[in-house]
């Protein structure tokens, strides 16, 4: 017996020796751990082992609240994506495995949700988010923790995180060109209309500044909290200031009451130009085109552009969810973020977030909105910049474009009357 149980010690010992060494080796020097980057603080959070059959990945949107009218819809773009992906095998021969949570339209929520797909659920990246409220709320969780997030949403720039790829069009992509085009075509008497946050502000303020030095006119400004519904007040002050021109920033479900509103005070789009940067083929279906009709709205993708890629998103998208089911520039940029991630993770052999950044350096996917790329310097998306007209089906007639993908400069450093303004990099 007493020799029994000395064998047992010796096999104890040599078990606890082996554990040790193993796990000696993981914390080497040589290689980092899985997940973290040189620049990773040392609180951050670690990537999901490659060693199982299943990589996971964060889905965080507003399920609920005054964004779902617009989130929805991106989150059901980027599952199909990972199902498609899937279907071909997944990524490095691995299923991925979507956590979804819910935003809620509150952006603590958001950097709440952010962190527990990170420490918690220690998911590979994130795709989500679609104000600027709640992107900014995010930021500062994934630099802490070194997380990836993808967002897909269009914004006012003068950012550039090193933990967010940026699939939405930044300033110089969108606004700057349509307020050219609009100048150039419209008139010259803008009125800025916006929610009260972070996104409208920014936005304007450059918008102001681009009107000094185009010899443009501010015919007036009004900001409107997020889900607001009430604009009769606002809509005579636009009557009473007769622009040429309604630069339309709000966001959410505010939009349908807005253009609901401004119908039943007999203003159409032959009497004024109404420009959006938040109202897409999503956000017509829920206003109807027979109050948007012939007004103008600027994205880099719309259903209606003509590429084959974009045939088959179509197409799928359609069969997946329904034939009355629409796309649209963030469920576009959603979709295409996925597959971005996807093959850069590929080409890196890895998801351990130092070796995606680096392979997703000037990566090139053809979009269905047409060939985007990777600038490798701001984690933006070379996008095609275009403006529609809302016809009486709720598609766009594409009015104009840039004629080829726009390199990102997010803080605006190629514009001399926006040097002010960019010194926040």
């Amino acid at each position: 017996m007493r020799e029994k149980k000395s064998k047992f010690k010796r096999q104890a010992l040599g078990l606890a020796a082996l554990s040790l060494a193993v796990m000696l080796a993981g914390c080497g020097q040589n290689e980092p751990a899985s997940g973290s980057s040189p620049s990773a603080s040392p609180g951050a959070s670690s990537s999901p082992s490659e060693s199982g059959s299943e990589i996971k990945v964060g889905i965080l949107h507003s399920l609920s609240g005054t964004m779902a009218i617009s989130e929805v819809s991106v989150k059901d773009a980027e599952m199909m994506a990972i199902e498609e992906i899937n279907a071909k095998g997944g990524v490095l021969g691995k299923k991925i495995v979507p956590v979804t949570e819910d935003g809620a339209s509150d952006w603590p929520t958001f950097a709440e949700k952010a962190r527990k797909l990170l420490s918690e659920d220690k998911v590979a990246t994130v795709f989500g988010g679609w104000t600027s409220a709640s992107r900014k709320a995010m930021l500062p969780v994934f630099e802490e923790l070194n997380g990836l997030l993808w967002y897909p949403v269009q914004y006012e720039g003068l950012e550039a995180s090193p933990n967010i790829f940026y699939t939405g069009a930044t300033t110089n992509q969108q606004i700057i060109p349509a307020v050219d085009w609009l100048l150039e075509n419209r008139g010259k008497k803008v009125y800025l209309l916006g929610s009260d946050y972070v996104f409208p502000r920014t936005a304007n303020k450059i918008i102001k500044a681009q009107l000094e030095a185009k010899g443009g006119e501010l015919a007036g400004e009004e900001y409107t909290p997020l889900g607001h519904t009430d604009y009769t007040t606002i809509i005579s002050k636009i009557k009473a200031a007769d622009p040429d021109i309604v630069f339309n920033t709000l966001n959410g479900d505010s939009n349908v009451a807005f253009f609901k509103q401004l119908k039943d005070a007999g203003i159409g789009a032959a009497d004024m130009t109404t420009l959006s940067v938040s109202v897409a083929e999503e956000e017509i279906r829920g206003i109807g085109a027979d109050v948007l009709a012939g007004h103008l709205a600027a994205w880099n993708y719309f259903q209606t552009t003509d590429t084959p890629a974009n045939k088959t998103f179509v197409e799928a998208y359609k069969a997946k969810y329904g034939a009355d089911r629409v796309t649209a520039d963030p469920i576009e940029a959603g979709y295409a973020a996925v597959y971005l991630w996807a093959a850069a993770v590929e080409k890196a052999g890895s998801t351990d977030v130092a070796k995606v950044k680096e392979a997703a350096k000037e990566l090139e996917w053809d979009a269905p909105e047409g060939k985007v790329k990777i600038d490798g310097e701001t984690q933006h998306l070379y996008k095609m910049a275009r403006i529609g007209e809302v016809q009486a089906d709720g598609q766009f007639k594409e009015l104009w474009n840039s004629g080829e993908p726009v390199k990102p400069d997010p803080h605006l450093e190629s514009y001399d009357w926006a040097s002010g303004l960019s010194s926040g990099k």
